[in-house]
């Protein structure tokens, strides 16, 4: 759609880049909001959102060289090229180191893992919402051959040549999708959030209802990749089973304190 916002010869300024980087800085912002409501220090929330930050890039590379291992393995110096620096990456491995950086910072610093998850959940979600559109902008996760009248037609041979969307075929508009239900879900966990609540339930309805919604994006967006082990649910639809599962023990559980948002 619109893949560049500058380009000076070779370089150029990416758009998903800057909504990425929107997003993430959105997502702080509301988070630190949050951690003061909860009686957190919001310094400390924000540190930790910048190694969080650091960590899902590294992880959501590292799952795509994993997605695409032989490829990396025949050509290791691309995993450091400017092109993969460029990728997204895989969100789920992102969230998966994301999760163990801030598993070990929230230990260190001797605070309680679970308001802290409470108090991120609403900003990660409002923040992918952004980084969606530039899903958008750039063509990338896009969707399968749609005939709806909402479907989308990409036809920027840029964005074909960076991410290799197919042109002039209408497709499901699954980055809107997505967006979409990621703003649903931020309203819901704000507003959650605003009233008493026990430790971890805003994270465990973050774990429920983000990864039913890609669930149910996965049937109607293209894959690259095969499933695994020739399975008909993509591996995304997978790691969303495992995830909506612990998102359900963690509203349920009535232990530990509650929270009373000032």
């Amino acid at each position: 759609m619109f893949p560049k916002i500058i380009a000076i010869g070779d370089f150029f300024l990416p758009t998903y880049g800057v909504l990425v980087a929107a997003g993430f800085l959105i997502g702080l912002w509301i988070a630190a909001r949050l951690a003061a409501r909860a009686g957190l220090n919001p310094q400390t929330v924000t540190d930790l959102g910048v190694y969080v930050a650091l960590a899902g890039l590294v992880g959501a590379k590292l799952l795509m060289a994993a997605y695409d291992f032989r490829y990396y393995a025949e050509h290791p110096g691309e995993f450091f090229s400017f092109a993969t620096l460029q990728a997204g990456g895989v969100f789920y491995g992102g969230l998966i180191a994301a999760l163990l950086v801030a598993v070990w910072y929230v230990r260190s610093s001797k605070l309680e893992f679970l308001p802290v998850a409470d108090v991120f959940a609403p900003g990660i979600a409002a923040g992918h919402a952004i980084g969606r559109l530039g899903c958008l902008a750039a063509g990338c996760c896009w969707g399968l051959q749609c005939d709806r009248p909402w479907a989308l037609t990409f036809n920027d041979p840029e964005a074909h040549r960076l991410v290799g969307v197919p042109l002039g075929i209408p497709l499901h508009p699954t980055q809107i999708y997505e967006a979409l239900a990621e703003l649903v879900v931020f309203g819901v966990l704000y507003r959650q959030f605003l009233k008493p609540h026990s430790a971890g339930r805003i994270i465990g309805l973050y774990l429920i209802l983000y990864p039913a919604a890609r669930f149910v994006v996965e049937f109607f967006r293209a894959h690259e990749r095969p499933n695994p082990l020739g399975w008909k649910l993509s591996a995304a639809q997978w790691i969303t089973l495992g995830l909506i599962g612990l998102g359900s023990w963690l509203v349920q559980r009535r232990t530990g304190k509650t929270v009373k948002p000032a």
